[in-house]
């Protein structure tokens, strides 16, 4: 049983850890970063109705792209939820294709009495701002056989089971719902960052899943507690909806607020 006491003081101490660097890595990037608190602000407006939503040049176009392109992006949260978290989505374009299509799960369809489902499949740019906040490109497949990952890209958007549902925290929500696709489709081998909460709250009912990369497996009560082990993500532990791990494969810790912490080339 003592293994078992050392087990638990050591992710007990974890977590502390854990917790006190990122909420003084946070303060210090807040402080000092003049770029995430300002040089973005004019993008960001102090109210969403006049937050930018052009996009951030990262997509190609689809005017000179005839391959097929699948993508998913994360950018931080509107407001206060920014600063905990990111809102995540996924962008396909098939062979030919005009335009890009774009999964998402967005919370005021539900909770501010729309009636309508969460889920929004649009032709909004796949790398537009999120109300200001710049995205980030974190996994993309492109050419040969990517038509029919696209194809069950979209038979999974469709299957989410909570597109009825929203909660921000500890999901589900628009992470859980691209948590969900990249179970799906382990070809995308997505690794969402220790930010985008919510990614843990499994949609098969069980406590047992793939790692939303498809390269291992994780445990997860309700979002709130669990492990997972996984080639792209590393080793990660959630403590009520919070990710600590390490990354080995890209020398990366995993802390919330801060996201991931690199030291690779």
């Amino acid at each position: 049983m003592a293994w078992k006491r050392v087990a638990i003081v050591a992710v007990v101490v974890l977590a502390l850890g854990g917790a006190a660097v990122a909420v003084l890595t946070g303060i210090t990037t807040m402080a000092h970063d003049g770029r995430t608190a300002n040089q973005e602000g004019a993008a960001m407006a102090r109210d969403w109705r006049t937050a930018s939503h052009e996009p951030a040049g990262i997509a190609p176009d689809p005017a000179t792209t005839p391959e097929a392109v699948a993508q998913v992006y994360v950018a931080r949260a509107w407001g206060w939820r920014g600063t905990f978290g990111v809102h995540s989505w996924i962008a396909v374009k098939p062979s030919g294709a005009p335009a890009f299509t774009r999964y998402e799960v967005i919370g005021w369809r539900v909770l501010h009495g729309e009636g309508g489902s969460a889920l929004s499949i649009s032709n909004r740019p796949a790398d537009a701002r999120w109300f200001g906040s710049m995205p980030v490109l974190i996994a993309e497949v492109r050419g040969d056989g990517v038509d029919a990952i696209i194809a069950r890209i979209d038979a999974a958007a469709k299957s989410y089971p909570y597109a009825n549902e929203y909660r921000v925290w500890p999901g589900p929500n628009s992470n859980t719902f691209t948590a969900h696709v990249g179970r799906a489709v382990p070809e995308l081998k997505m690794d969402l960052p220790p930010t985008a909460i919510g990614k843990d709250y499994l949609t098969n009912g069980s406590v047992f899943a793939a790692a939303p990369s498809g390269t291992g497996f994780q445990v997860s009560l309700f979002g709130l507690l669990g492990v997972l082990a996984a080639v792209e993500e590393g080793l990660e532990i959630n403590v009520l909806g919070l990710t600590f791990g390490i990354d080995p494969k890209d020398l990366a810790l995993k802390l919330p607020l801060a996201g991931r912490i690199g030291f690779g080339t």
